[in-house]
């Protein structure tokens, strides 16, 4: 599909684990420790989005046994967003994914 994906990038005060720049999509990818921290990763969301990102989180069971559900949710969330920009490798088609370190 084409996106490109940094993994674990530093934006404003917080480092994500997955984003899309040209289609402003941030993917974040939850351990346990994050049924304990819900009020923090919503205020770090809410900051996310008040800077252009759509947020799309994920916990890492879904990851490892539900691997075509998780795919097909990130599919849909890029499709339903515009591009924003195109990166340095070139533009991006909307809908693609593809996944790209930093």
């Amino acid at each position: 599909m084409g996106v490109k994906f940094k993994r674990q990038k530093p934006i404003g005060n917080y480092i994500v684990d997955f984003v899309s720049s040209s289609h402003g999509l941030i993917i974040e990818i939850d351990g346990g420790q994050h049924a304990e921290q819900q009020e923090y990763d919503r205020n770090r969301d809410a900051w996310l989005r008040s800077q252009g990102y759509e947020v799309v989180r994920f916990w890492n069971h879904q990851v490892l046994t539900e691997t075509q559900s998780v795919l097909e949710a990130v599919r849909q969330a890029i499709q339903a967003l515009p591009t924003v920009s195109s990166d340095s490798t070139g533009a991006c088609e909307r809908g693609d994914i593809t996944s790209k370190g930093s």
